[in-house]
């Protein structure tokens, strides 16, 4: 068992996601929950170790649905994406070439308690789930688990755990349904609206994705994004089991 570090929130996140993608790597210990080998590092900086979480492509259990060696991908786009959007929801997620057990995702860890998530929040802390909501259903989020919802200290809300989505098909499955039918806030839309630009080549967003997804996947994500701007409400669950299982 290893004591959990204290997250750095002292860096900008272009320095972090630099050193995610090509500083040393030391593994301080597998994190034990989840059905993929996933590890914690500590990431060399000249200012001292920046703890995260490594997730390599070889620990990836095949599933049915989504290609063999692509959660790792999914992981980037997904901070990518939130980022694109003007949501600080997922923490800086990179690409890593190499590392102690090959090529993966890296994603700097966050502070928070894994025992307070989405089923332990206030009734005032759900209202501000907007925003995941939107997020999710943009991006196809196959396995929105209460744990992979996290409170920080500050009341930073963190998402966590994307390496299923973004598949072409429809296959949201998540906890938060606690605004079905809702008008989808003006602020929110406007971020969707400058979202759905970024996302058409030549744009920068569109290139990167490019790298991370199939193209059948990136016209789905567009077509996701139009849906929601065009119908301005929060959806209803599908009629194939819209909950993640287990829900914790």
């Amino acid at each position: 068992m290893v004591d959990l570090p204290k997250a750095r929130d002292d860096l900008p996140p272009s320095e972090v996601l630099e050193a995610l993608r090509l500083n040393t790597l030391t593994v301080l210990g597998q994190f034990v929950w989840g059905s993929n080998y996933t590890f914690l590092v500590n990431v060399e900086h000249p200012t001292g170790p920046i703890p995260a979480v490594y997730k390599p492509a070889r620990g990836e259990r095949p599933l049915w649905d989504f290609p063999d060696g692509t959660l790792a991908a999914r992981e980037v786009a997904a901070f990518l994406s939130a980022r694109a959007l003007g949501w600080d929801l997922v923490p800086p997620t990179a690409l890593r070439p190499e590392g102690p057990l090959g090529p993966g995702s890296i994603q700097q860890f966050v502070d928070a308690d894994p025992e307070h998530h989405y089923f332990t929040f206030t009734p005032e802390d759900k209202q501000r789930l907007r925003p995941v909501a939107v997020f999710d259903w943009v991006i196809n989020n196959a396995d929105r688990k209460s744990g992979h919802i996290l409170l920080a200290p500050d009341r930073h809300i963190w998402l966590i755990d994307h390496g299923v989505c973004f598949h072409s098909e429809d296959k949201l499955r998540t906890v938060v349904w606690d605004f079905v039918g809702e008008p989808i806030p003006r602020p929110l839309l406007d971020r969707l609206a400058t979202f759905e630009a970024e996302l058409q080549p030549p744009a920068g967003l569109a290139e990167s994705l490019s790298s991370l997804l199939s193209a059948g996947e990136q016209a789905a994500l567009l077509h996701r994004v139009r849906r929601l701007i065009q119908q301005g409400r929060f959806p209803p669950p599908g009629p194939e089991r819209p909950y993640p299982w287990p829900l914790v």
